[in-house]
């Protein structure tokens, strides 16, 4: 498996821990940046691991900013990411259960590093959607973003 990692200037702090957890476990990581604490802009971090993802480079996703949620509304806008932005390992399991999110947004400035490292373990753990109920909700989510509605 290969993750592909970034953030901004807020997330930063957070990024070289959750690097070495993804390491730990095996995982290959393509790292896009920010590399320091200097004011940056986040959308530019999100197209760069959104893309990797939906061209296949990366296997998934992960974003780090304030509060993940800025990371996850311009992830979103490339074709194919499904990114979500979570405040708890409940909810990391459940975007990933329910919603197959290929891309986690996390927060360091919602969240301490020791939660958004088991947000990010939760994730990983939890099994990919699975199911006809929650395959049908991801090609509705598919067909709509494809211009079939």
């Amino acid at each position: 498996m290969k993750i592909a990692i970034g953030s901004d200037h807020a997330g930063f702090p957070y990024k070289d821990p959750i690097v070495a957890r993804l390491k730990e476990r095996g995982i290959a990581v393509v790292d896009v940046g920010t590399t320091s604490t200097a004011s940056t802009d986040y959308p530019l971090y999100a197209f760069r691991v959104a893309d990797a993802v939906a061209t296949r480079q990366a296997d998934l996703g992960v974003l780090i900013c304030g509060t993940g949620v800025g990371m996850s509304i311009a992830a979103n806008k490339v074709h194919g990411i499904r990114a979500a932005a979570v405040q708890s390992a409940f909810a990391a399991t459940a975007v990933r259960e329910h919603n197959d999110a290929n891309v986690l947004c996390v927060g360091s400035r919602t969240n301490s590093l020791a939660e958004v490292l088991s947000f990010v373990d939760a994730w990983l753990d939890a099994t990919p959607a699975t199911g006809e109920r929650h395959a049908k909700r991801i090609r509705m989510i598919s067909d709509y973003e494809g211009g079939t509605k």
